[in-house]
């Protein structure tokens, strides 16, 4: 069964760098399409990055564009979010998720398979 498994959240002060990533098993992963979602504590899943299959097309959120950055390694099955300049409104729960797809989509809806989050906290 396809397993999606995050690592690398913690505590970090503002400013300051975190590099999330995301371990695919039980499928393909070269065919698909991985993103990233965060939601933090009374808030809605937003959208914080997605990447095509081959990695050569990217999509970032309004609120993260420019500080993130996602990509993919096809041969080890990982796609990574490196986060730069952290502010403490990214202080979020952050999922990696598989897409039905190849392209890469902000909608959470064309995603089929959900880690079990890693938490990220940013102190002021």
């Amino acid at each position: 069964q396809v397993q999606l498994v995050e690592s690398g959240g913690g505590l970090v002060q503002a400013g300051g760098s975190l590099r999330l990533s995301c371990a695919a098993s039980g499928l393909t992963f070269s065919r698909y399409a991985m993103g990233w979602f965060r939601q933090a504590p009374g808030k809605e899943r937003e959208f914080v990055a997605a990447i095509s299959w081959s990695g050569g097309t990217t999509y970032s959120g309004d609120s993260v564009k420019g500080r993130f950055t996602i990509s993919r390694d096809n041969t080890k099955n990982t796609v990574y979010l490196q986060m730069n300049i952290l502010k403490p409104e990214d202080t979020a729960v952050y999922y990696c998720a598989k897409e039905t797809g190849g392209l890469g989509s902000r909608w959470s809806g064309a995603y089929d398979y959900w880690g079990q989050g890693t938490q990220v906290t940013v102190s002021a």
